[in-house]
């Protein structure tokens, strides 16, 4: 029994989770010794297995309730990290994002991971709709625009800051739907319940 678990766990998608947390301390040290590009070739790598999991997991049936947990965790983490080190003053740069935008990604966050063991705990799942998928795509490209910052203020267009609040919106969007579903599908339980 334990060994098919073990099977189960460690698949492909899985490996893909696991490697982009193992990603975020070398991301932190590139940028923390100011190679920038290198740590972006290290975000874009795990932006890409990112993708390339969720493809795999649906196309070969490889869904676990490991990547379930995992696969969203290593998002956060990886996204958080990113524009954490884009906050502070890193590798002989000043800071280039505002505090707002990562405290009220940090407090989603912290908001969705609550909820979900609330819900987890009354046997509920919420399903992450298109727009949670749409604003991480902005979050995503923001932050690859972010390591630009120079070009974009050269030019004066700060495309990057943009991009982020844009994608700042669309998750507070998210969440909102999220909320909703969430109370819809408690109300539902409890009606079949009574």
């Amino acid at each position: 029994m334990a060994e098919s678990q073990k099977q189960k766990i460690w698949n492909v998608p899985n490996a893909l989770t696991m490697l982009r947390m193992l990603l975020i301390p070398v991301y932190w040290a590139l940028m923390a010794r100011g190679n920038t590009y290198a740590a972006l070739a290290v975000y874009v790598i795990a932006s890409l297995t990112d993708l390339a999991d969720g493809y795999i997991a649906r196309k070969y049936h490889l869904i676990t309730d490991f990547g379930k947990l995992m696969d969203p965790l290593a998002d956060k983490l990886m996204v958080l990290s990113v524009m954490l080190s884009f906050v502070l003053p890193l590798g002989g740069r000043e800071a280039v994002l505002p505090w707002a935008p990562f405290l009220i990604l940090l407090g989603k966050e912290l908001l969705m991971v609550l909820g979900g063991l609330i819900l987890y705990r009354l046997g509920i799942v919420v399903y992450s709709k298109v727009i949670g998928k749409v604003a991480q795509l902005f979050m995503v490209l923001s932050l690859i625009a972010s390591f630009f910052y120079r070009y974009f203020d050269r030019i004066g267009f700060p495309l990057y800051l943009y991009l982020l609040y844009f994608a700042v919106a669309l998750t507070l969007c998210a969440l909102a739907f999220y909320g909703v579903n969430a109370v819809r599908l408690y109300r539902e339980k409890k009606r079949t319940h009574a």
